[in-house]
């Protein structure tokens, strides 16, 4: 099987947040949550529990266990669906062993950077870290591999959602570390860490896809619609409209664009119709090209449905 490989200049920008989220990521997970034998979930967690148990480096740990989800993943789930997991897997490697290396110390432990019986400090500290990994991550339809590989395949051939999965696995592996410590506060800052490291991932994200629709009635439509194309780079579409007290026919632009966005198509229209009508919402899920894709598992083709139902 031959694979093409074509790297554009949108390539590069998603493999620079990747790098961006996975150095968000192994520095709260490495520096905040490790050194405090907090423990987090998915095979993150799995690498702190055998490090805490016999000292291999978690980097070992996370890496062993991903290689072999990556061997079963790439003849389930095809390669395309790999690349950029792979890529993140090796990049958090990596930087692990870097901050592990800096954080050592001559007795072997790991430097407490919030000092000592700072552990909640440096629980939220460390989970908003890898909150704002993630986040990066996953808007660049990457993953950090572990059980989010094993919730893909199981969602391939069971209709169980992803964060059915993951909810399960991270439970049983936050509960575990019970049995190392016998210390239930520790397995309450697990549970603590999930609780904000999703939370915050989730806002990270829902932050970024931020999306603004606007209507702009104004007799310099063609003028404006031009702008905002060339200009902001975003489509627009022309309405046809009746005044209701006039009853006289004019044209509304449309225009759906990014939250940050706003500001340089308020400034065109301002430049080319100071007087134009504007009103602005916020919309919630805007699929397409330049936004997000549509998601969703595909059960049959409508060409399948259509000759079953004959």
């Amino acid at each position: 099987m031959k694979f093409k490989f074509r790297f554009t200049g949108e390539d590069l920008r998603d493999y620079l947040f990747l790098t961006i989220g996975v150095l968000f990521y192994t520095i709260g997970w490495g520096a905040f949550m490790l050194p405090y034998q907090i423990t987090v979930g998915g095979v993150a967690g799995i690498s702190n529990i055998v490090y805490f148990i016999s000292g291999i480096p978690v980097d070992v740990t996370y890496f062993l266990i991903n290689a072999c989800l990556m061997i079963l993943a790439l003849k389930i789930l095809g390669f395309r669906f790999m690349v950029k997991t792979i890529y993140c897997i090796f990049a958090i490697t990596f930087m692990l062993r870097v901050v592990q290396m800096l954080l050592k110390q001559p007795d072997g432990t790991l430097l407490q950077m919030m000092g000592p019986h700072e552990s909640f400090m440096a629980c939220i500290i460390g989970s908003a870290l890898c909150g704002i990994g993630l986040g990066f991550i996953f808007m660049q339809h990457g993953s950090t591999g572990g059980t989010d590989i094993l919730a893909a395949i199981v969602n391939k051939y069971r209709d169980v959602s992803l964060g059915r999965v993951l909810t399960i696995c991270d439970i049983i592996i936050v509960s575990s570390c019970y049995f190392i410590f016998y210390d239930w506060r520790l397995v309450v800052f697990g549970f603590c860490t999930l609780f904000v490291m999703y939370y915050v991932m989730d806002y990270f994200m829902d932050r970024q896809r931020h999306s603004v629709q606007f209507f702009i009635i104004t007799k310099h439509y063609d003028e404006i619609s031009h702008a905002i194309n060339e200009e902001a780079h975003r489509g627009c579409t022309l309405l046809q409209a009746e005044g209701s007290y006039t009853h006289e026919g004019c044209k509304v632009v449309m225009c759906i664009a990014r939250k940050f966005e706003s500001n340089r198509i308020f400034e065109i229209i301002n430049e080319i119709d100071p007087n134009a009508f504007v009103s602005q919402s916020r919309v919630v899920g805007v699929f397409g090209k330049g936004f997000s894709a549509i998601s969703g598992k595909k059960h049959r083709s409508r060409k399948q449905s259509s000759k079953q139902n004959q």
